[in-house]
This record gives structure tokens, sequence and C-alpha cells, in this order.
């Protein structure tokens, strides 16, 4: 009898009281002023906090390690609910839905982007913004602007990414079919691309012909291409993650959502790079002056 009314009676967790959103979000906020005190830093000015010149990227990177520590803790303790058996059905589609969500607000995230990109591009000569008109001399890509061949590291790129999208895709079809073997495998060359295409990426910015600060095109280039490069390094974290729990047999064909929303995040990091690819690679350099590579 004790038992039995220790078990819950309903498909529900109710989850036992954590520590981490507190801590998290002091981290956040450490991580804040530290963004804000490095800045200032950067100009070569002082930031005063409670009486103290704390100007510097030191107090950054103890909220960036508390912000980590977090992270690795709670989904610990996810991962850990997981295997008591809290992860009943109605629990999974709840995360299913969260990560559904979750993927919603990074389109939006990336939409704000390429409105920055468009909203530049398609009216560089708008007559209420005559400033605009003047720094890009009416057209787009802005005069005298050189700009990457669209048909070589990015393309490359692409190349990279649709191959870690058929990868993944194998490794989850082995998953559901008992196929540890092939999970591994597929996974292992997942990481694998996700990391040469960041080193892709790297090289194309140390040689791009253009600085951030050079014009509203490398503005607009780096703030979209860049934010996409930082999800890529977050999704390989994420798969290699997945790499490690596959590796310790964590997964199974009925039990293995952690390995699902890593592989959504992978496809949609693929989708927008395919967007980034004809937008802003091909249809932005037409009739611009190529950087030819040597």
């Amino acid at each position: 009898m004790a038992d039995a009314h220790a078990k819950p009676q309903h498909d529900y967790h109710i989850i036992d009281p954590s520590p981490w959103p507190f801590i998290g979000s002091v981290g956040a906020l450490i991580m804040a002023i530290g963004g804000v005190a490095w800045m200032q830093y950067l100009k070569g000015n002082e930031f005063h906090l409670v009486g103290l010149n704390i100007a510097g990227p030191w107090i950054f990177f103890v909220g960036l390690l508390v912000i980590l520590y977090v992270m690795f803790s709670w989904w610990s303790d996810t991962v850990k609910e997981a295997h008591e058996g809290h992860h009943t059905r109605v629990v999974s589609l709840h995360l299913r839905y969260g990560m559904i969500m979750f993927i919603a607000s990074e389109v939006m995230f990336f939409v704000a982007w390429f409105w920055a990109f468009f909203d530049a591009s398609l009216f560089p000569n708008e007559i209420h913004q005559v400033a605009r008109a003047e720094f890009t001399g009416g057209v787009w890509p802005p005069k005298g602007m050189e700009v990457l061949d669209p048909f070589h590291l990015p393309l490359y790129n692409t190349i990279i990414l649709l191959l870690s999208g058929t990868t993944v895709t194998w490794a989850h079809h082995s998953l559901i079919h008992g196929d540890r073997k092939g999970l591994i495998n597929g996974l292992v060359l997942t990481v694998g691309l996700g990391l040469l295409f960041s080193m892709v990426q790297a090289y194309e910015y140390i040689h791009a012909p253009f600085a951030f600060k050079d014009s509203i095109y490398g503005a607009t280039f780096f703030m979209a291409t860049g934010f996409h490069g930082f999800h890529v390094i977050i999704g390989t974290i994420f798969l290699g993650v997945c790499l490690v729990r596959a590796m310790r047999g964590d997964f199974t064909p009925k039990q293995h959502f952690g390995f699902e929303a890593a592989a959504w995040y992978w496809h949609f990091v693929d989708v927008v790079w395919l967007f980034l690819f004809a937008c802003i690679y091909v249809w932005a350099s037409h009739g611009a002056v190529i950087e030819h590579a040597g």
C-alpha cells in the first residue's frame, strides 16, 4: 500500500526543487555586467560598480563559467530523470513542443538579420535615407566593394552541411532500428563535418576582402553568417554530447529525445544556411567585383 501511494497516479512529472534557474539567472546577470565592463575596457574607459573599477574581460568569463556549469548540471538532471522513468509519453510530448517552440524562436532571430540585409540591399538609394545612398553609391553591393566568390568556399561549406544532414539522418535511422554501430558512426561523421564547416568559415573570415566596420554590406554579412556559424558550433557540441551518450548506451529505439532534439536543431541549421548561401552569397554578389582566390 505504501508503494502504491508513493507512485504518481498521472503521466506528469512534478520536478523536485532545483537551484539551477536561480543560479543561471545570476550567471546571466554577471555576464551582462561583464560584457559592459569588457566593452568599456576596449574603449579605454573605466567602469565603476560599488566604487570599484571592474573594466576588463574577466567578469564576463566568470559569468560564462557559471552559465556553462548550470547548463551541464541542469541537463545532467534531465538525463537522470529520463533514466528514472519520469519522461512518460506526456512528458516526452511536452519536451518536443518545447523544442519546436525554441526552434521557432530561432527562426524569428534569423528573420531579423535577413530583414536588415534585405532592407539595406533592396533599397540602397532610398530617398529618405540619404546617408545610406551616400555610403552604398545607390547600388548593392556598394560601389567599389569586392565580395567573396559564392562558388568557392561558400559552396564547399554548403556541400559539407548537406552531407552532415544525411549523416545525422543515417544516425537517427540506425538508432530507431537498434543499430548502435551505425548510430555512433553517423554521429562521428556529423560532428567531424560540423568541425570542418567551422574551420572553413574561420578561414573565409580571415581572408575576406572586407571587414565588419567597412560598410553596411560587411555588417549585415558578418552578423547573419556569424550568428549562423555560432549556431553550427552549438549544434556540433550538442551532437558531440549525443555521441558520448550513444557510446555509453543511453539511447534506445523508444527513448532518445536528446538525440532527436539535436537532429532537429542540426536540420534547422542546414536550412538556414541554404537561405544564407542563396541570398547573401549568390544573389548579393550579382554585379559585384568577385574576389578570386590565388
